[in-house]
């Protein structure tokens, strides 16, 4: 393990999605407690996305973007917010230049598959709609996320294409959990990493699916066709229970000719990035916003 975050496990908190209300509140006191981050060059602001029912939204607007990003937070599907990733919102449209629509979708477990989803698609359907008003073309629109925010992403893509519905320009998937089946070598063998192991995935989709079988919709992995979905950039961390089924999913992208970047940064474990002083951290989120800043670009 890269030395930077060894050196932070020993203080790391313990996840536990079997009791998501203390959950919440613990993520809700380590991002209260994160430096607030510098949004002087960015418009921020709170709006209200109709729908049913209406999804709360944090917009990022930089000076004279190109494109848009709906990004969905991680959490497990449990935990997060807008409060909780605004550092993360407001740090990925500074550096990317692109408008960042951050969506606060209903959690998990009171809300299970497919209210998170039907709420972030309705946030890209908005967003298409209103590019004129945001200030970017509606065909340069990205999806994204982090873990269960890039689960979510990627079935946007898989829905947006089966229903003809708002064109995606790229998806960047960070760390997403894909596969509900926790059958790859990494899901089966990193039972005690920090953050994400082997039991609190489990946890994770036993609050998501409820008692709903596993879809395509609800874990992308499932899915069989790959083919026409938008761009994607697919980063893992080595020491991540999600790492096997992230890359057998660029992997099968690649092969249905999807363009794929894939980034597998070693020495990393998930959410590691949340370690801010440490170097591969630094390269990791100047990484995310420059693969953006790419596929948005010309």
């Amino acid at each position: 393990m890269d030395p930077e975050l060894e050196a932070f496990i020993p203080f790391l908190p313990q996840v536990d999605l079997n009791d998501p209300l203390t959950a919440r509140k613990h993520l809700a006191g380590l991002a209260a407690a994160r430096p607030t981050p510098d949004v002087a060059g960015l418009e921020v602001e709170d709006r209200v996305v109709p729908a049913d029912p209406e999804v709360p939204v944090r917009i990022y607007r930089p000076h004279q973007a190109q494109g848009a990003l709906v990004w969905m937070h991680g959490g497990g599907f449990v935990m997060g917010d807008l409060d909780t990733e605004h550092l993360w919102a407001a740090r990925l449209a500074d550096d990317s230049g692109a408008v960042v629509v951050s969506v606060g979708y209903r959690r998990a477990p009171e809300h299970p598959f497919p209210a998170a989803l039907d709420d972030a698609y309705a946030v890209l359907a908005w967003t298409v709609e209103h590019a004129v008003e945001l200030g970017v073309d509606p065909e340069r629109i990205a999806v994204g996320g982090h873990s269960a925010g890039g689960n979510l992403a990627a079935a946007m893509a898989l829905r947006a294409r089966d229903e003809q519905g708002p064109p995606i320009r790229f998806q960047l998937l960070n760390q997403p959990g894909l596969d509900d089946r926790q059958q790859t070598w990494s899901a089966r063998n990193f039972t005690d990493t920090p953050w994400m192991n082997h039991d609190t995935i489990a946890a994770m989709w036993r609050h998501y699916l409820g008692s709903r079988p596993a879809t395509p919709y609800a874990a992308p992995a499932r899915a069989t066709d790959l083919s026409g979905l938008p761009p994607a950039y697919v980063a893992t961390a080595e020491f991540d229970p999600n790492r096997d089924e992230d890359i057998d999913y660029a992997v099968r992208l690649l092969q249905a000719g999807v363009p794929v970047e894939l980034h597998q940064w070693a020495g990393t474990f998930h959410g590691s990035q949340a370690i801010l002083s440490a170097e591969v951290s630094q390269r990791q989120i100047a990484e995310l916003s420059a693969a953006l800043r790419r596929a948005l670009a010309g």
